[in-house]
């Protein structure tokens, strides 16, 4: 006696895999914004038109009083843009994702709960194994923003920073040549007046803001860098033929010796190297200046000394001196709206993606910017300097 056909092959028959479909579920973000507390430090993450962005795609920002004031941004235009304030400081630092400009003091991490997300800058020069320890113990997940990569592979904050910082010693020097204490001299192109000369080392994002701030109020501009490379793309990116040059002792000694302006934008691996010799700035002209943008790595210049925004020069062999490690602190507006421009896609992105977990799954560039998750260091970097052990990434989100 025949069988009955079965309506199904022997294939179909046998035990499939159970396919689920994995939907990306958008999250609903709550992001604290304290008030910077470190001295001098007047910039803010998000302008009121960032928090209205972030705020109509359905998340919270909790900004604590005055937190904007240094960069002309009031409560009121907080609010008006959908934040909530307060002025309870816990409160901001219960929130579970933390944005900051300055990394958290250790106090500041004490207030912080458990398993909360930190996003700032990490200054690595300036921190000790101590503040790495604090946040393991709460299991915090920390992201430095100087550390996030683009598409492309730069580092966007970092360019944005060094832009402001480029043409901010610029405008510096020009100022300070027209005070009292300098030789009175202006920038500028005037009929039948030498032009001021400017020597700038470094061919960076620096040294490029720097050049073109500077040819652009008519000065005459020589850059130093060691790099073939970097100094080819200079002259490519201004669009015109300028003095380019090695940093051959004997030619930078001449130039230094010629100059008005000296502009030390040359970074290093763990130190900026010191290419200008105490007998270098002692060859210079008496009223001369020099902006050592490289200072917060040591300085480029042998005479570089620290100073501050509130006493922000110094003199030396004649020379005027200006050295405070935060440029872009001194135009906290123009920089809040550049960190903020950064921050902002970011942060939706990882409303969209379902939370921060999802986003360093998907985003490379988000996730070289970790260096701490749930408590476990994962910047090789860090690792290495303070002695710590890390743990590769990959392996822990995947």
């Amino acid at each position: 006696m025949n069988q009955p056909s079965s309506p199904f092959s022997k294939q179909q028959l046998l035990p499939q895999e159970e396919k689920l479909e994995v939907l990306r579920q958008k999250g609903e973000l709550f992001i604290g914004i304290p008030k910077e507390s470190q001295y001098q430090e007047k910039r803010i993450c998000l302008t009121p038109d960032a928090v209205s962005a972030i705020t109509a795609h359905g998340h919270r920002v909790l900004i604590e009083s005055g937190a904007g004031e240094g960069a002309s941004f009031s409560d009121l235009d907080y609010t008006q843009a959908g934040a909530e304030i307060t002025r309870d400081t816990k409160k901001i630092f219960g929130c579970p994702i933390i944005l900051k400009v300055e990394p958290p003091t250790l106090a500041e991490i004490d207030l912080i709960n458990p398993q909360s997300t930190l996003i700032s800058a990490l200054q690595i020069k300036t921190q000790q194994k101590e503040y790495f320890e604090t946040l393991a113990k709460k299991r915090i997940t920390a992201i430095a923003f100087e550390y996030i990569r683009d598409e492309d592979g730069s580092y966007p904050a970092v360019r944005s920073l060094s832009e402001i910082a480029g043409i901010s010693s610029v405008l510096i020097a020009s100022e300070i040549m027209a005070a009292s204490e300098g030789n009175g001299l202006m920038f500028g192109s005037i009929s039948g007046v030498p032009p001021v000369e400017v020597v700038i080392l470094g061919a960076g994002t620096v040294g490029e803001f720097a050049a073109r701030s500077a040819l652009g109020l008519g000065a005459n501009v020589k850059i130093f860098d060691n790099s073939i490379t970097k100094l080819r793309k200079i002259q490519s990116h201004l669009g015109r033929p300028l003095y380019t040059s090695t940093l051959q002792p004997k030619n930078l000694s001449k130039a230094l010796r010629r100059c008005d302006v000296a502009i030390g934008a040359v970074r290093g691996k763990d130190r900026a190297p010191v290419l200008v010799s105490s007998q270098m700035v002692e060859n210079m002209k008496k009223g001369a200046v020099i902006i050592d943008v490289s200072i917060d790595m040591g300085g480029c210049f042998e005479t570089s000394e620290l100073t501050s925004h509130k006493k922000p020069t110094y003199q030396k062999y004649g020379v005027i001196h200006y050295a405070v490690p935060n440029i872009p602190a001194r135009y906290p507006k123009t920089a809040s709206i550049s960190i903020s421009n950064i921050f902002t896609p970011y942060l939706l992105k990882i409303g969209e993606d379902g939370g921060l977990e999802n986003s360093l799954r998907y985003d490379k560039g988000l996730r070289n910017g970790l260096y701490m998750y749930h408590g476990i260091l994962s910047n090789h970097t860090v690792g290495e300097w303070f002695g710590m052990k890390s743990s590769d990434i990959n392996f822990l989100i995947f």
